[in-house]
């Protein structure tokens, strides 16, 4: 779960842009609880596919809620999006 939280921490806090599977995703994130707790969505630009979680920072590792879709895909989105960074 630490990666997950690595990529997370990664992402620019607000709005942002990357690509994925070829795709072009506006991702939002945003912190809570002083970068304890964090949501996450992506939206597929022209498209119809998301990415939506929270992630809570815990004593002993990380607990990743993923919102209607399992885990798999998201971990596979934080492990594979690439930012565009101007």
């Amino acid at each position: 779960m630490k990666s997950v939280l690595k990529v997370i921490k990664k992402l620019p806090e607000g709005y942002s842009e990357g690509t994925y599977q070829s795709k072009k995703y506006g991702i939002t994130k945003e912190s809570f609880n002083n970068g304890k707790s964090f949501k996450v969505y992506g939206k597929e630009l022209g498209g119809t596919n998301f990415i939506s979680l929270n992630y809570y920072c815990t004593t002993s590792d990380g607990l990743l809620k993923p919102c209607e879709m399992s885990r798999e895909k998201v971990i596979a989105f934080l492990e594979n999006v690439k930012l565009n960074i101007e």
